[in-house]
């Protein structure tokens, strides 16, 4: 009777132990199925490639242009000027530039009241005056004209010394301003300038220094 026991309880650990046996295969092989499956094409997002246009800039250092707008002369009113300019770019920022402008003064205050009296004679009217400055680009950037034109613009300081011919005489000028400009096209450029020019004048036998506004608006050209 014993040994029967002890046979039926043997067949039951062997029929344990041949089902452990699987199951813990059967753990096994599910465990190692995703390592079988890493062979599966890897999905790569789509792309959509644009093409992209290099812009062709002008390597040109010089720009010549001319401009028209108006000078204050003190005592003198507002009188129409024009111009010419010649730009050097030493620097991507700093440039030199070369200035010549034209004008002639009306009558003064003084003149129009006293009716026959003239301080000056037509021809010592005439104004002109040049300068050499240097200038700086403050805040490169891009001006928008509507939500798909964009042009390369900027706002420059520019510091100079000329001289001013006005009533027979050469007067040393002290020229200071600033201006905005933008660049339709690689080749040439619109801007806006204003300028103040100082000088002294002594027309009544008494020297002052006089500011002399000026605002323009002009076109410049590479080459």
């Amino acid at each position: 009777m014993e040994s029967r026991i002890r046979l039926l309880f043997l067949k039951m650990f062997k029929s344990i132990g041949i089902v452990g046996g699987i199951s813990v295969f059967s753990l096994t092989a599910y465990a190692a199925e995703p390592l079988m499956q890493r062979n599966d094409p890897i999905i790569e997002p789509k792309v959509e490639r644009r093409d992209i246009i290099t812009p062709k800039i002008d390597t040109e250092d010089f720009e010549v242009g001319a401009f028209f707008g108006g000078i204050s002369i003190e005592d003198f009113g507002v009188n129409a000027v024009y111009g010419a300019t010649l730009t050097y770019h030493i620097t991507e920022d700093l440039f030199a530039e070369g200035r010549i402008g034209f004008t002639e003064a009306r009558l003064t205050s003084y003149e129009r009241l006293s009716g026959a009296v003239r301080l000056l004679t037509d021809d010592q009217r005439k104004l002109s005056y040049y300068n050499l400055s240097l200038g700086y680009n403050l805040l490169p950037g891009e001006g928008f004209w509507s939500d798909k034109t964009a042009f390369t613009s900027s706002l420059y300081l520019t510091a100079g010394i000329g001289s001013t011919r006005f009533a027979d005489d050469d007067r040393f000028t002290f020229s200071f301003g600033g201006g905005y400009k933008i660049l339709p096209a690689d080749w040439y450029t619109i801007r806006a300038d204003v300028r103040d020019h100082i000088f002294s004048v002594d027309l009544l036998g008494v020297s002052k220094r006089t500011h002399n506004i000026e605002v323009t608006i002009g076109a410049t050209y590479f080459f």
